[in-house]
């Protein structure tokens, strides 16, 4: 009741819907359509009395098992021709003989519009808080550019004086059919309207309304849509490449609304995310990045932080989140929901882990790159080593690459995080045949022209493995020394720890790989026999099994309480 009205929700629901066969029965997020409507009036704060208005048993039996009343209509009231007046006129004077009393105002929802909030619903029962006011209805901001069409002179004109963008428009609403609501007194077999009009403004979520397969799909995704926190840095010792992981994730996360959480200290990072117009946060310690989550309240956080405390995955547990960590060797793996990790390859023995090359994310740029064809000549060579090469490899494998008599292309690209760009162009400038990047945005292109690659085994390896191309690994830590997907049954020439590799091995190398057509042509073989284009959809199909039993096991632990 609201300020002393009694309310009506009429809901009708037809069981003959043409667009989509049995739709307000077909089950939506794993709930019948007709449940929904039935929802959002139960949620609302004013709502006395809900019933449905149907000619179908079915309908008319869900819609009982999910707490509404039920009034079958009559046949002469379920034609496809039928409009929605005489058919809540005739709901609400049956309820009312039912009831033995009068409604002062009657709502009619849709089972079209699912994605409805409750809030929005009580927002427009609120507005007849004006007595003046006799019908409020649902309406969504739908400017745009638009023609009409004159029938007498077969002619179109546009309905504007001035072409503009469209948030320089004026506002033109349509309705939506969420939400229509009357005084009783202006119910009637023939209209619902009043004399004096409100509108009330739905978000363009609100106001989708499904009459086909289409809006249907567009629905579902938004029910499905979860809030996804990235939380991610990138400075010297752990390079770039976190970031642009969860930069690859967030590009695929259509539906889905995320949020990158920088740490303060490492402004790589936030330089990174910035520039590719995410939205993101800086936090100041742990403390404010839980207050950060706190406020945002995410469904799943997603740390690429690589190791983690047992006891922040347990308070990120504790405030109800689902968590996914990357790269994770820390005792917080233990207690987290899932971890993946795509550069060990050995099996860990636990439920919740998942290692190997099939959860690697190549960007996209790699999808449509061909693969490379092995030439008898090596005439392009590329040298990088990642966002920071904090060991300076590039320079240590350059100097030794020119003590050869190689006399073709070296192109040379360094991350962001690289110091001494300077004094690393100082030396090589009078070389015509080296050329210096940094931080190119078509790296896929620079791998596909290389004959040889020289890297360390991080997600480089596995987009030189995407293309094909002979690579050689030198490893910048430990760490980087369990990534043994480096291997030569992979195709690729490991050389271990860099630091402890002399530049006369490097040459030796070097000399015999570009000597050796035939190795080359096998180490593209093997490369090219390793599919790595499903890293995505096998990552994010364990991220919604594991979910949807996360979900369940919560409702269910919610229901018992």
């Amino acid at each position: 009741m609201f300020n002393n009205n009694k309310i009506l929700v009429v809901i009708p629901a037809r069981g003959g819907s043409k667009g989509i066969p049995r739709k307000n029965i077909r089950l939506l997020n794993r709930r019948p359509l007709i449940s929904y409507p039935i929802n959002i009036a139960k949620s609302s704060e004013y709502v006395d009395d809900i019933v449905v208005t149907t000619d179908d048993s079915e309908i008319a039996s869900l819609s009982e098992k999910f707490g509404a009343s039920v009034i079958m209509r009559s046949e002469e009231l379920s034609g496809d021709d039928v409009p929605l007046d005489p058919v809540v006129y005739d709901a609400m004077v049956k309820k009312e003989k039912q009831t033995f009393d009068e409604y002062d105002i009657v709502v009619t929802l849709q089972p079209t519009s699912p994605l409805l909030k409750p809030s929005s619903l009580d927002s427009a029962i609120e507005k007849f808080d004006d007595f003046s006011i006799d019908s409020v209805l649902s309406v969504v901001d739908d400017r745009h550019l638009s023609w009409g069409y004159d029938e007498k002179n077969q002619r179109y004109f546009p309905n504007y004086i001035e072409r503009k963008n469209r948030q320089f428009l004026p506002k033109d609403f349509r309705e939506t059919g969420a939400i229509f609501i009357t005084r009783r007194h202006f119910v009637h077999e023939d209209s619902r309207l009043g004399t004096n009009l409100e509108l009330i403004e739905l978000s363009r979520q609100e106001s989708v309304d499904i009459d086909n397969y289409e809006g249907w799909w567009i629905a579902e995704n938004y029910l499905i849509r979860r809030k996804v926190a990235f939380v991610v840095n990138a400075y010297d010792e752990i390079g770039t490449g976190h970031v642009y992981r969860c930069l690859s994730l967030a590009s695929k996360l259509d539906f889905h609304d995320v949020l990158f959480l920088m740490d303060e200290q490492h402004q790589l990072g936030i330089d990174i995310v910035s520039n590719y117009n995410y939205p993101f946060k800086i936090y100041d310690g742990e403390d404010d990045l839980i207050k950060i989550l706190r406020q945002y309240s995410p469904h799943i956080v997603a740390n690429d932080i690589l190791d983690t405390s047992k006891e922040y995955v347990t308070q990120l547990k504790e405030e109800g989140y689902f968590v996914v960590n990357f790269e994770d060797l820390g005792v917080g793996s233990e207690v987290a929901d899932i971890v993946i990790d795509a550069f060990y390859e050995h099996e860990a023995g636990e439920k919740n882990v998942f290692t190997g090359y099939k959860y690697y994310m190549l960007k996209d740029e790699f999808y449509f790159q061909p693969q490379k064809v092995i030439t008898q000549q090596v005439e392009n060579v590329l040298i990088t080593f990642g966002g920071t090469d904090q060991n300076n490899f590039t320079e240590k494998v350059l100097d030794s690459i020119l003590s050869t008599n190689y006399g073709g292309r070296i192109n040379v690209i360094l991350g962001l995080g690289y110091d001494g760009l300077e004094a690393l162009i100082d030396k090589y400038e009078s070389n015509q045949s080296i050329q210096i990047y940094r931080n190119v945005s078509d790296v896929s292109e620079f791998m596909f022209k290389a004959d040889l690659i020289f890297t360390s085994p991080d997600r480089t390896m596995y987009e030189a493995c995407s293309l094909g191309v002979p690579t050689i690994c030198l490893c910048q830590n430990d760490r980087e020394m369990t990534h043994v997907f480096a291997n030569e049954t992979n195709g690729f020439v490991n050389m271990g720890l860099g630091v402890d590799v002399d530049k006369q091995q490097i040459i030796d190398q070097f000399i015999s790989l570009v000597n050796d057509y035939e190795l080359r042509l096998e180490m593209n073989r093997k490369m090219l026999d390793i599919d790595l284009k499903d890293g995505f959809e096998n990552i994010w199909a364990i991220v919604r099994e594991r979910y949807r039993k996360f979900e369940l096991k919560r409702q269910k632990h919610e229901n018992i309480q």
